[in-house]
């Protein structure tokens, strides 16, 4: 290695002790007594919280009535069942909101209602209820509209609509404002007198929730609501929800269904990303199939999205997703110079949070927000000025207050809306200088939350580390018991000791591609975004790694697969735990593929 120094500080989490007690769950569960250590570093330490953690998810889903406004909302949908009413489904246009309008258009039809949907044009109608989907609900005769993922803040269409003799079911997981809207029902469990166990729901898994609680009594209800979390965790990883209790459950639900019998739309949607129906993960569910359904939203072209995930046949889902790979590639190029200019329109301001404003598309700003948040570590808003009124979206890291930011500048806006790390709002131009000098301040994130300055080291915390031989399918098996994890959170990582370099050569879009030798076999491997070690990596080189295991199929065969986080000089592990350094794994003679 030519001075190559691993890019972050290694930390190995302590191995941690087995009770007799968690041994002896972990046996009943069908784990491996190293598959409970890795558990119990991660916090499952109880053998009832292992039980649970690898337990039946249907266990951990809570009940839907106990979602505010749940009988409100049950009432409504009755009589409009009873009396045959017309119901209008409004999703907002992103892919939870996209993923939850199929959740609840599905369910209503389910019960027989007469149910129609609408998406609101990003640039022309925003985020929220519109003036629009009101006025399309009265000419159709629809006396209900039911919002998802959007609603929380719109007092005033809310209130248009009533006078319309239209009634609005708001079901939402945004910020609610101290005067909500005066709805039939408001179904968010950020609501400020809820007592909704878990609040972490997206807008999709308020949706399926609302599912559960309008099916619950019906025949095979409640497993077809069930069914419907294939939908909902596409929404909750794409909205960047916490796969973390309720939502964990959810997502073990989701990717059993996408596995085993994905609707025809999703698995049309599927095979446009390439990926196999069995190979579905988080990940590849917020790189691949997430970014398909926000394209649409971001370019205009809602209707096919929607429509593809309401699809009954493969053919017309076929023909849907074959157009969204269309509408796909053009956002990539179009994001890609968008954000090369917002990055330069930010280079010469000041660490810290930051608001940069030009005449850049709206279905791309909160995308560049949040590449402009990441690269700056601070929080950051992105104005669209190409029209009347200006759109601003903005995204930062933990500990940001970005809806609350919004909520303080609310007599400068004309509708605003979100989360504390994305949030959203619009106003007139000539109000803009006022606000960014307000808004500034606010966005500063508290110094416990902040990410760490340019200057320090990063950290990579690795669950365990090994020698090269112990890299195996069973240590990819006690691995996958952690999951799902979502992207973005500590994914498993292992630090394998002694590998040696076979062959290195870089790979398209920045990457560096390895073959990594133990013995006679040897590791495929990927070190995503660092072209750098194609340069300083040679053939012979001792390293040792820290990676995420996976598995690839290919030509009928699976093999093993490491990500490449960072890289090392040999020993460097070993001196990190104060041992002996081992010697590599070499042997001469022909290199086979690893096994298991």
């Amino acid at each position: 290695m030519h001075g190559t120094r691993p890019a972050y500080d290694w930390i190995v989490r302590p191995a941690s002790p087995v009770s007799a007690a968690l041994a002896e769950a972990a046996h009943v569960a069908g784990i491996s007594e190293r598959a409970a250590r890795l558990l119990a570093g991660r916090g499952v330490a109880r053998p009832a919280d292992l039980l649970a953690h690898l337990g039946d998810p249907r266990a951990a889903l809570h009940d839907p009535r106990l979602l505010p406004d749940a009988a409100a909302l049950t009432a409504r949908v009755a009589r409009a069942r009873a009396t045959g009413e017309r119901v209008l489904v409004l999703g907002d246009f992103d892919a939870d909101g996209l993923t939850g309008l199929a959740i609840l258009v599905t369910t209503l039809r389910r019960l027989g209602l007469d149910t129609g949907w609408h998406v609101p044009a990003r640039v022309a109608e925003g985020h929220g209820l519109s003036v629009v989907a009101i006025e399309r609900a009265a000419a159709e005769g629809r006396s209900l509209i039911i919002t998802v993922d959007t609603g929380s803040s719109s007092i005033a269409e809310v209130e248009l609509a009533s006078s319309r003799g239209i009634d609005v079911i708001v079901t939402d997981h945004h910020h609610v404002p101290a005067v909500p809207p005066a709805a039939a029902a408001l179904v968010n469990p950020h609501r400020h007198d809820s007592a909704y166990p878990d609040p972490r729901l997206a807008g999709s898994g308020v949706a399926f929730k609302v599912a559960q609680l309008l099916l619950a009594r019906e025949p095979g209800g409640p497993a077809a609501a069930l069914d419907l979390a294939d939908l909902a965790i596409i929404g909750t990883i794409a909205d960047v929800a916490p796969i973390a209790g309720e939502n964990r459950a959810i997502a073990r639900l989701g990717l059993a269904r996408l596995r085993q019998a994905p609707r025809p739309g999703i698995a049309a949607l599927l095979d446009a990303a390439g990926i196999a129906p069995e190979r579905v993960d988080l990940e590849r569910i917020a790189f691949s199939v997430a970014p398909r359904l926000n394209a649409a939203g971001r370019l205009g072209d809602v209707a096919t999205a929607a429509s593809l995930l309401l699809a009954t046949d493969i053919a017309s889902a076929q023909d849907l997703a074959a157009r969204l790979e269309v509408s796909n590639r053009e956002r990539r190029d179009l994001t890609a110079s968008v954000l090369d200019e917002v990055l330069a329109a930010a280079a010469d301001l000041p660490p810290g949070p930051v608001i940069v404003a030009g005449a850049w598309p709206v279905g791309l700003i909160g995308l560049v927000a949040g590449r402009l948040a990441e690269d700056r570590h601070a929080p950051a808003i992105v104005v669209a000025t190409g029209a009347e009124p200006w759109r601003a979206s903005g995204r930062g890291p933990s500990g940001s207050q970005l809806a609350a930011a919004f909520e303080a500048c609310a007599d400068l806006l004309e509708r605003h809306g979100g989360h504390p790390q994305a949030a959203g709002c619009q106003f007139a131009a000539a109000v803009f200088p006022a606000l960014r000098e307000r808004l500034l301040p606010l966005l500063a994130v508290p110094a416990e939350h902040g990410e760490p300055a340019a200057t320090d080291r990063r950290t990579l915390l690795l669950d365990l580390a090994v020698d090269a031989a112990e890299v195996d399918y069973r240590l990819l098996r006690d691995i996958d018991t952690l999951g799902p994890i979502a992207p973005g959170d500590a994914d498993a990582l292992v630090g394998i000791r002694g590998l040696a370099v076979s062959r290195v050569r870089a790979a398209a879009g920045g990457h560096t591609s390895l073959v990594l030798r133990r013995g006679r076999e040897v590791l495929d491997a990927i070190a995503f975004g660092q072209d750098d070690l194609a340069s300083s990596l040679a053939e012979g080189d001792v390293i040792d790694v820290a990676a995420r295991l996976d598995s690839r199929h290919f030509g009928g065969f699976e093999t093993l697969q490491l990500e490449v986080r960072d890289v090392a000089p040999g020993g460097h592990l070993a001196r990190l735990a104060g041992e002996a350094e081992p010697a590599p794994i070499i042997a001469a003679g022909t290199a086979g593929r690893a096994g298991g």
